[in-house]
């Protein structure tokens, strides 16, 4: 553990280095980046559509309308009653998440059920205002999730009304992360539509009063000490050991790390700390048993595979070369990368400016980490993030409208969703984890990372998350034919 002698020296180190907003806390960036992930070849047979969407499904001074794309799969349907499954798009490219969602293929055949990935507005081509969607806050005023999934709900509807056989299908939503959050309100806000939800790491307890604002990188602590106890804390001397080097040894940083561009003031310095602690929360989050690309080309158990740099007590700048070497098999497992670019915490953009417009406005989700031992102290004040969100978007946002609009914790009168939750996964902090009726079902995957159910079967799949899936299964199974089937 960490002593008390180092504790201090951290501190101090801490407190003596100007801070920026984002050292004070942190904003999580999406990791989701919809112009790399449109190049992906596809690895499933489906049909692109568009429909013709509302850009403002709740006034009705703009009557202006925008094409939604979505994808759809036919090939193992029963046109005669048989499921829609219906996949609630992510902050990203829809191709991307229909790619890395093989749980829904893998199903199809057994339900003969129709497959429908939607796009979710203002990503990858769904775009309200082409170019322009991202031009000023007029445009992106659009941008909620009610909007998305007034977008969802018109889009069933179509569906069951112009596709022959369709009028009969019962509808189950799915979705991870963000989309797991949009599957479960689905439910919620569109019961008439949806006959159950299966919610995949859905955080959507993440929000302010409903979770610990520590409850993120308690989990990613949790996931490291699966590499070992030494690595965690080789982690949390390093913090310490990075501010000791300003202001006369930035330099050994860049080169250690192989930035792209040097590391030369305060800021630089604390921002550095902040996308080291967005890259260990993404690498718990993609602690796959078996090697995966789904935030960057990766071995199986890539946590342990970090810690085998920090196996033994390390310092100073040994500690930093080798936390420095398992940042490099994170960003450049395949080799292929020249630098490693400190604006990034995986592959592409992720200063995407469509989720921070999100975070900025109703995602507002309060994160610290001052109960671990392996970050720094990042506090969460509600005040510098919404002065920051004005700076960088020009909006403020709504601390709790998240909680008023979907129910908050109590969601009782609810029925018909599946929480699943990996608990190497850093978002389990905010999901639903216990079991609230029997009809709103809690599934725990002790070795499962992000949506690990979601992704298709594979031979390294481990025992829970294989019997996760076939509760999964089981569970729809008895909304859609009643018990026993």
């Amino acid at each position: 553990m960490v002593d008390a002698l180092k504790l201090l020296a951290l501190f101090l180190a801490l407190v003596y280095l100007p801070s920026s907003d984002a050292f004070r806390y942190r904003k999580f960036r999406s990791p989701y980046n919809p112009k790399l992930r449109n190049a992906l070849p596809s690895e499933f047979s489906y049909k692109t559509m568009y429909m013709t969407q509302n850009v403002d499904h709740f006034g009705f001074d703009n009557t202006q309308t925008y094409q939604q794309r979505y994808l759809v799969s036919n090939q193992f349907w029963n046109d005669d009653g048989g499921p829609i499954f219906f996949y609630t798009g992510n902050e990203g490219d829809i191709a991307w998440f229909c790619n890395n969602t093989g749980f829904m293929w893998d199903t199809a055949p057994e339900f003969k059920a129709l497959l429908v990935f939607a796009e979710h507005r203002y990503y990858g081509e769904s775009l309200p205002y082409g170019k322009d969607s991202y031009a000023n806050n007029t445009m992106l005023n659009y941008l909620t999730a009610e909007q998305a999934m007034a977008d969802f709900a018109e889009l069933i509807k179509f569906i069951k009304q112009t596709v022959p056989g369709a009028a009969k299908s019962q509808v189950i939503t799915m979705g991870g992360s963000y989309g797991g959050m949009l599957s479960a309100w689905m439910r919620l806000k569109y019961p008439n539509l949806v006959l159950g939800s299966l919610a995949a790491s859905a955080p959507i307890w993440q929000f302010e009063g409903l979770a610990p604002c520590g409850s993120f990188y308690e989990v990613v602590q949790r996931t490291f000490q699966t590499g070992s106890q030494q690595c965690v804390d080789n982690i949390a001397y390093s913090w310490g050991a990075m501010t000791s080097l300003w202001p006369v040894e930035l330099d050994f940083l860049t080169k250690t790390f192989d930035f792209c561009k040097p590391i030369e003031s305060k800021d630089d310095l604390s921002n550095l700390l902040d996308w080291l602690a967005g890259v260990y929360g993404n690498m718990a989050m993609v602690d796959y048993p078996y090697p995966a690309s789904f935030l960057e080309p990766l071995p199986a158990w890539p946590v342990k595979e970090f810690c085998k740099h920090l196996s033994e007590p390390l310092k100073d700048k040994a500690l930093i070369a080798a936390v420095a070497e398992g940042v490099k098999m994170y960003f450049n497992y395949t080799g292929q990368a020249s630098c490693i670019n400190m604006s990034e915490e995986a592959t592409g953009n992720l200063g995407d400016q469509g989720w921070g417009y999100q975070a900025c406005t109703e995602m507002v989700m309060p994160m610290c980490s001052n109960n671990t031992n392996m970050f720094y102290n990042i506090d969460w004040d509600f005040s510098s993030y919404a002065a920051t969100c004005k700076y960088e978007h020009g909006v403020m946002p709504r601390e709790n409208w998240i909680s008023l609009n979907y129910w908050g914790k109590d969601i009782k009168a609810a029925s018909n969703i599946i929480f699943s939750n990996g608990l190497l996964d850093p978002w389990s902090g905010g999901g639903v984890l216990e079991s609230l009726s029997p009809s709103l079902v809690a599934i725990q995957i002790p070795s499962g990372a992000h949506h690990l159910d979601l992704r298709g079967k594979n031979p390294g799949d481990p025992a829970d998350v294989i019997a996760a899936r076939q509760q999964e299964k089981n569970i729809m199974k008895n909304w859609l034919y009643g018990p026993g089937r």
